[in-house]
C-alpha cells in the first residue's frame, strides 16, 4: 500500500497583503519564504476569504463550510460543533496531527481534537502561557517586551490603562489576548516573538516525528498571532523599511462619499468620533508611513520563522512527499478607505483577498501563477482529497488540485464571501466574478464595482444605469451561489426582502 502523503497547513492571520507592495505604494513587502513556496508551486493571485472575520474564517477552514452553514458567524460565537472538521476526519485515517499556535474557531483548542502541541484557547496570547515561558527557560530568552511607538487607544480609558499601551512606554502583552491597536520595537531578542517560539516548537516536533521512525502520515498546522496587529517586530526588521519610501494607499483619501454606512464605522482613538471615522483622516500621512512599516516589518520577520520550518522539512526529506498551503483568514483594512485601523463590517477587496499558495511536488508544476477563484473554503477539501478521503457531509469548497487535473477546465467562474458583522451589526454577501464585484449589503448601500478598471474600488457603480445588466447578472451569480450552499437568508435578500437588525 503506497503510504499517504504528508500534509502542512501554515496561516497567517489579518495579513495586510492585497493594495500592498511594490507595484501598489512603493517598496517590495519582504517576504523570501513565501516567495519561494510560490516557485515551488502555485500562486493564487485571486484568493478569497470566505467571511473577513477571524473566528468564522477559521471554522471554515476547519469544516470547507461557509460561515452561515457552520453557524460560528462572529468571533465568539462559540457555536456548538455539529459539522465534522477536517481534523477529525484525518484522525480517523490514521493521520499523527501536530498543531501550534492560534485556534480562535470557537470553543475550546485543537488540543480537544486530537492534536499534540500547543494551542491557546479564545483568541490567545502566547505570551503568558506556560508553554510560552519553558520555550525562554530552554533558549535562556528574556520574557517579550516591546517600547510602544504609535498607539490607536486613549490614554485616557481605563482599559488603556489596564492593558498598559502608552507611547514612549515599555509593554509587554500581559492580557488575556494580544491584540493591542499599537505599533512597537521589540526591546528583546527576534527569538522572543511568538512566530519564533511557534516555528521553534514546530521543528521540534518535526525532529521527533523523524527520529520515531513512525509509518503513519503527518499533519502539521501551524497558525502564527501575526501580522494581525499589535505591529511588533525587532530592529533588524525594521530598518528594511524607509517609511519615507512608503507611498501614499489609492484609497486612503477616500472622502467614502458613495460607500455604505458600514465603511464609516471606526472605534480607534484619534482617527474617530461617537464610532465615526474622521474624514479628512487626522492623523497624517507620515505617521502611517511608520505605522505600515512596523506591519511590514512584522511580516518579514513571520515569513523568517516560516523559513525555519520549510528548512526543517527540506532537512528531515519531507518534502516530495508533503503537500504545503500557505494561507491566511483574511486581510487588513489598515490605512485604507479613509485611514482604519483594524477592522469592521465592510468588505473591500484589501479584507476579503488573502494570499495563497500550494506546493505539492510532482502533482503541481512549480512556478505556476494562478488567477482561478480560489477560497479558503477550499483548504479542508484539498487537505482530505490529497489524503485520499473527503467529509462525510456536502460541504461549499473544492479540492484546489482539481485545477490542474482536470482537463475540461471546469473551475468556478465566480465565488462569494459574507460577513454577520463585527463591533457593527451587519448582514452582508459579496459576489466576484474575473472582473466585477457585487456587494449585498442589508439595510444599506449596495455597492458594484469593476475590478479591472478600478482594482482599489474608489467608485461604487450600484446607481449607474448603465450597469443594470452587469448588476442582474451579479445577482443571478449570487443566488445561485445560495442555492447551491442552501442560504436561505441570501435569498430572501436577492428577492428584495429585507431582514430586521
Amino acid at each position: 500500500m503506497t503510504p499517504k502523503p504528508n500534509l502542512v497547513y501554515i496561516l497567517n492571520d489579518h495579513h495586510a497583503y492585497y493594495g500592498h507592495g511594490k507595484k501598489v505604494n512603493g517598496p517590495e513587502i519582504k517576504r523570501p519564504n513565501l516567495n519561494r513556496l510560490a516557485k515551488e508551486g502555485v500562486k493564487f493571485t485571486r484568493a478569497y476569504t470566505a467571511c473577513p472575520l477571524c473566528g468564522p474564517a477559521r471554522r471554515t477552514m476547519l469544516t470547507g463550510l461557509f460561515p452561515h452553514n457552520h453557524g460560528e458567524i462572529k468571533n465568539e460565537t462559540n457555536h456548538k460543533y455539529d459539522r465534522e472538521l477536517y481534523l477529525e476526519r484525518l484522525k480517523k485515517e490514521d493521520y499523527e496531527l501536530f498543531y501550534f499556535g492560534k485556534w480562535h474557531a470557537g470553543r475550546g483548542t485543537a488540543l480537544d481534537f486530537g492534536c499534540k502541541g500547543f494551542s491557546a484557547p479564545g483568541y490567545g496570547n502566547p505570551y503568558i502561557t506556560a508553554e510560552y515561558k519553558q520555550y525562554l527557560k530552554e533558549n535562556d530568552l528574556p520574557q517579550f517586551q516591546v517600547k510602544i511607538k504609535h498607539s490607536f487607544f486613549d490614554p485616557d480609558e481605563n482599559y488603556t490603562k489596564m492593558l498598559d499601551v502608552f507611547e514612549g512606554k515599555l509593554h509587554t502583552p500581559t492580557f488575556l489576548s494580544c491584540s493591542e491597536h499599537s505599533t512597537g520595537i521589540m526591546t528583546t531578542p527576534k527569538e522572543s516573538h511568538e512566530a519564533f517560539f511557534l516555528a521553534n516548537r514546530a521543528c521540534e516536533q518535526l525532529r521527533e516525528y523523524a527520529e520515531s521512525g513512525s509509518n503513519k502520515p503527518f499533519h502539521l498546522r501551524v497558525d502564527f498571532w501575526g501580522p494581525h496587529q499589535p505591529y511588533y517586530t525587532s530592529q533588524e526588521y525594521l530598518d528594511l523599511y524607509d517609511p519615507k519610501d512608503i507611498k501614499e494607499l489609492p484609497s486612503f483619501s477616500d472622502d467614502l462619499s458613495d460607500k455604505p454606512e458600514i465603511y464609516k464605522v471606526d472605534l480607534n482613538y484619534r482617527i474617530s468620533k461617537d464610532t465615526k471615522l474622521i474624514i479628512p483622516n487626522p492623523v497624517p500621512w507620515s505617521t502611517w508611513q511608520e505605522v505600515l512599516a512596523y506591519n511590514y516589518a512584522q511580516q518579514t520577520l513571520i515569513d523568517d520563522a516560516m523559513g525555519m520550518i520549510l528548512d526543517t522539512l527540506d532537512e528531515l526529506g519531507f518534502v516530495d512527499d508533503t503537500l504545503l498551503i500557505c494561507t491566511s483568514d483574511h486581510g487588513d483594512s489598515v490605512a485604507s478607505h479613509g485611514g482604519h485601523f483594524d477592522k469592521d463590517a465592510f468588505m473591500p477587496e484589501v479584507m476579503i483577498r488573502i494570499p495563497f499558495v500550494v506546493r505539492y511536488p510532482d502533482i503541481i508544476p512549480s512556478g505556476i501563477i494562478s488567477d482561478k477563484l480560489v477560497n479558503n473554503i477550499d483548504v479542508a477539501p484539498t487537505l482530505l482529497a490529497t489524503a485520499g478521503t473527503e467529509f462525510s457531509e456536502p460541504i461549499d469548497g473544492r479540492n484546489v488540485l482539481d485545477i490542474f487535473s482536470d482537463e475540461d477546465g471546469n473551475w468556478r467562474e465566480d465565488v462569494m464571501c459574507e460577513t454577520h458583522g463585527h463591533f457593527t451589526r451587519h448582514l452582508g454577501r459579496a459576489l466576484i466574478t474575473d472582473r466585477y464585484k457585487y456587494v449585498f449589503n442589508e439595510g444599506d448601500l449596495d455597492e458594484l464595482y469593476d475590478l479591472k478598471a478600478d482594482p482599489f474600488e474608489l467608485s461604487n457603480r450600484i446607481s449607474d444605469p448603465g450597469d443594470s445588466e452587469i448588476l442582474n447578472d451579479m445577482k443571478t451569480r449570487l443566488l445561485k451561489w445560495r442555492n447551491k450552499s442552501n442560504d436561505n437568508i441570501t435569498k430572501a435578500m436577492i428577492k428584495g426582502k429585507r431582514l430586521r437588525k
